[in-house]
């Protein structure tokens, strides 16, 4: 598998002169394998990955963690929409009997187009994705996190490799957890890469308490009790400037060299 991050800035995209290094685009993360490529979250990050698949014949898929706008934002500008002999297959959103579909950013009103102007071939799959995924040969499980209006975190596994992705999740919730932390644990348990959201640090906190993602520290010992082989931490605060990240992956590789495990502050373009 070859995992990319093409948005790795939380909650608004950043674009300032203090985040060029690791980019102000919001989230999207794609899994590639062989002829495949799964895309977790349209984020302003995958109008960088749609140009990067123009003219390529790799079968996509589209899957969404929840719908807040900073994961949904970028898909009408996702360029191999536009390529007429392409097909993307675009799985529905279900959370607590609820279902939204990416085509509803085409009405026409909020973009100027509608889904029947769109020129690729769409195959919106209605129906449970992980299911859909696993029949199209992907080992792929999810389970909910802790995010304000419900989001999930993907476990995918490939001949014997495996990847976490989490982007937005807040470890140590006020209250009860949707996700306790050893089922957390559990679900990133042996991963050789686990790409998790720490947009906060102890100093955002209590003020932040609540707000549905993590401290650093929370998630470092998240990457220790499951034994990840790699943290690529996510979903930067859009203040965060690169200097601030770079103090943030110097704290977290500290607490992290003991155990073995190598750390990664995510930054577009990163691929592992």
């Amino acid at each position: 598998m070859q995992i990319t991050c093409w948005g790795v800035r939380g909650s608004i995209p950043a674009p300032d002169p203090k985040n060029t290094r690791y980019g102000g685009n919001t989230s999207c993360l794609s899994i590639e394998a062989e002829d495949r490529i799964v895309i977790i979250d349209a984020g302003t990050g995958i109008r960088s990955l749609g140009h990067e698949l123009l003219g390529t014949e790799k079968e996509i898929y589209i899957v969404l963690t929840h719908v807040h706008s900073d994961h949904v934002e970028g898909f009408p500008f996702f360029k191999p929409l536009y390529e007429e002999d392409r097909t993307i297959h675009l799985l529905d959103h279900h959370y607590e009997g609820t279902t939204w579909s990416l085509l509803e950013r085409f009405d026409g009103f909020h973009f100027p187009l509608e889904p029947s102007q769109i020129p690729a071939t769409i195959h919106r799959v209605e129906s449970d994705g992980v299911a859909y995924l696993n029949d199209e040969g992907f080992d792929l499980t999810r389970r909910v996190v802790n995010h304000p209006g419900g989001a999930y975190g993907y476990r995918l596994s490939l001949e014997g490799r495996s990847v976490v992705h989490i982007p937005d999740n807040e470890i140590d919730p006020p209250g009860n957890a949707a996700a306790p932390f050893e089922e957390l644990q559990s679900f990133c348990s042996g991963a050789d890469v686990l790409v998790h959201d720490a947009q906060y640090v102890l100093e955002d906190m209590p003020e932040k308490s609540g707000w549905g993602h993590s401290v650093l520290r929370d998630v470092c010992r998240l990457a220790q009790e499951a034994e990840v082989g790699h943290l690529a931490f996510f979903h930067h605060d859009p203040e965060r400037s690169d200097e601030a990240l770079d103090a943030m992956q110097e704290d977290a590789r500290k607490r992290l060299e003991t155990h073995g495990i190598e750390c990664t502050a995510a930054y577009e373009g990163l691929t592992l």
